[in-house]
């Protein structure tokens, strides 16, 4: 777990124990040729050494694939779900000139009458809706996206038979009733989709909060892939009052070498979001 991560994990911790909330923990592992043998159990000893507590058990999306395929039969059968066969290489040469770098491909929509190339590994997408998604995001304010333009038709199954991010994440949300999600604004760009699952899917959408981005002196995101330190579990009073410190709560100084559970109940009585309104991304310092 890096700092970027425990920024995240304490902000949408202290939101929910402040309205006397639960909060749950997931383990999002739905990418094996991705992932890091160990990793998955190093972040929760970490979680737990620092003192976060969760309710109820910890939910692994590997082990939940049967209610990821109802609901991906369940979008097929009502038409707003098709398959494709469009690879990366074909889509990333047919990307708009003026269109600036994203983590999603603009899909012109070439599968979306049939199939072109049925021979091939086929994914599966959902059929985005032409109205814009418009939501109130409780730090960033109102947004809108038109996702018509915004990328087209997203992948919610891959090619290789992988669930997509973005339809597990919303049918897990949806069966653990979550009712608020707070994470960075670095996953903005996958609201509006997800917003477009739940109305697909005839479910409820939760009210979001997207903190900022912690970013390095050269405004890169801290994240694994850029080498950022891990966190430091035999210290938990410390690297907590450091995050609570960048959460512009303003810890008091004398709590930063005591006990952690002292630091946890005055983070929770004065846990307060509105200093993070509007910010996008805030550099570690």
């Amino acid at each position: 777990m890096h700092f970027g991560s425990l920024v995240a994990a304490t902000a949408s911790y202290l939101d929910a124990r402040r309205a006397g909330g639960e909060w749950l923990l997931r383990i999002e592992d739905l990418d094996p040729p991705r992932e890091v043998a160990g990793s998955a159990d190093e972040i929760v000893a970490t979680l737990a050494a620092l003192g976060f507590q969760w309710t109820g058990p910890i939910l692994k999306q590997s082990e939940r694939h049967a209610l990821y395929r109802s609901a991906l039969d369940q979008l097929l059968a009502a038409g707003r779900a098709f398959p494709c066969s469009c690879s990366r290489t074909e889509l990333q040469a047919a990307q708009p000139a003026d269109r600036e770098p994203a983590d999603e491909l603009y899909y012109p929509g070439w599968c979306r009458n049939g199939v072109r190339a049925p021979d091939r590994p086929l994914a599966i997408r959902l059929r985005v809706p032409s109205a814009t998604i418009a939501f109130d995001d409780e730090l960033q304010g109102s947004l809108a996206t038109d996702l018509t333009r915004d990328g087209g038709d997203f992948v919610i199954r891959r090619r290789d038979g992988l669930f997509a991010y973005q339809l597990a994440v919303v049918v897990d949300d949806a069966a653990q009733n979550v009712t608020h999600v707070v994470r960075g604004a670095d996953l903005l760009g996958s609201t509006a989709r997800q917003i477009a699952l739940q109305a697909a899917l005839g479910l409820t959408t939760p009210k979001y909060a997207h903190l900022p981005v912690a970013i390095d002196a050269n405004g890169i995101k801290l994240s694994k892939s850029t080498g950022a330190a891990e966190v430091d579990a035999s210290q938990p009073a410390s690297e907590l009052w450091r995050t609570l410190q960048f959460l512009k709560q303003g810890p008091p100084p004398a709590l930063r070498r005591g006990p952690v559970a002292a630091l946890w109940e005055w983070a929770i009585e004065n846990w307060q979001a509105q200093p993070l309104a509007g910010l996008r991304q805030m550099e570690l310092v």
